[in-house]
């Protein structure tokens, strides 16, 4: 994980980057080293990429991090469905830009915990969609996308330890089997939980 430096003149040097004023309002906190050199690069592509201008114009991230081979990027949840409509050209344009680094984009979820109580206007259970399982299920929705889930399988290890098996639509396998390892490193340090890829 990157640590947040001061980068105050940086910051308001390029102030004009709505990127960089979104995260700096989501987080109130002004945008680390890296983020800067990420929205830097997002604004270069709406400057100068024809297929990618018109879709990123109104478009934002809330964070984005270095994880060992990866770059996660965090975005709206209301803007993942937008994302993912660009997100294999945006992904290979910013991979070119960091060195081949595998680049995710990872939508920004709250989990709500088993003590949740809505307020007295709303009546009812806490939404399924925020309990941890489902954050973390759609977690690894958005790391392997835009390649499909087929199956899962959890099996447990002789010293008490889980693994989830997940499949993948072999379809894919030729673009996405050098990333696997990338995927299992990045989604076990955002849960705390070990997965393993097969395809079928």
């Amino acid at each position: 994980m990157c640590q947040r430096e001061n980068s105050k003149d940086d910051f308001h040097s390029v102030s004009h980057n709505f990127f960089l004023l979104a995260i700096f309002t989501y987080s109130f906190q002004e945008p680390d080293e890296f983020e800067l050199s990420v929205a830097q690069e997002l604004l270069n592509l709406e400057m100068t990429s024809n297929d990618l201008k018109s879709s990123l114009r109104d478009l934002y991230i809330t964070a984005a991090k270095e994880c060992g081979k990866a770059i996660i990027i965090y975005v709206p949840f209301k803007l993942n469905k937008s994302f993912r409509k660009i997100q294999t050209k945006l992904t290979r344009e910013l991979e070119k830009k960091f060195s081949g680094r595998t680049v995710l984009i990872i939508a920004q979820r709250s989990i709500l915990g088993k003590s949740y109580a809505r307020d007295q206007k709303t009546k009812g259970l806490r939404p399924r969609s925020r309990t941890l399982t489902a954050v973390q299920d759609a977690i690894l929705e958005d790391i392997v996308y835009p390649t499909e889930i087929s199956g899962k399988r959890t099996r447990c290890k002789v010293d008490g330890k889980r693994i989830t098996m997940v499949y993948l639509d072999s379809k894919d396998q030729a673009n996405v089997e050098t990333r696997i390892e990338t995927y299992s490193d990045v989604y076990a340090k955002l849960t705390n939980k070990l997965i393993s890829f097969k395809f079928a």
